[in-house]
């Protein structure tokens, strides 16, 4: 009686153990499912990211938008110097008159 209570209680632990291992593994598979839709989701992202992209380098595109903020800058600081002298203008045709 002594071996059979002993080989019940092996099996038990074992009947756990099975039970365990086989919640571990359908965690996993539920963790997998989910990172496998992830993984799907971010190469959709992707594809879209390069269709917009198609055919453009991203190193050419911040060349040339920091060539249009410099622009952009010299458009503005020019815009300014004409308004500079447009006052002036003004202010010499009012003493004039």
């Amino acid at each position: 009686m002594n071996e059979t209570a002993v080989v019940g209680t092996d099996l038990d632990r074992l009947a756990e153990r099975v039970e365990r291992a086989a919640r571990l593994i359908n965690e996993l598979r539920t963790k997998a499912a989910r990172l496998e839709e992830e993984r799907n989701a971010l190469q959709q992202r992707l594809a879209d990211t390069d269709g917009r992209l198609q055919g453009q380098d991203p190193v050419a595109l911040l060349n040339e938008l920091t060539t249009l903020r410099r622009e952009q800058r010299d458009w503005l600081a020019e815009r300014r110097e004409v308004t500079t002298r447009i006052e002036a203008i003004s202010s010499k045709l009012e003493r004039l008159e």
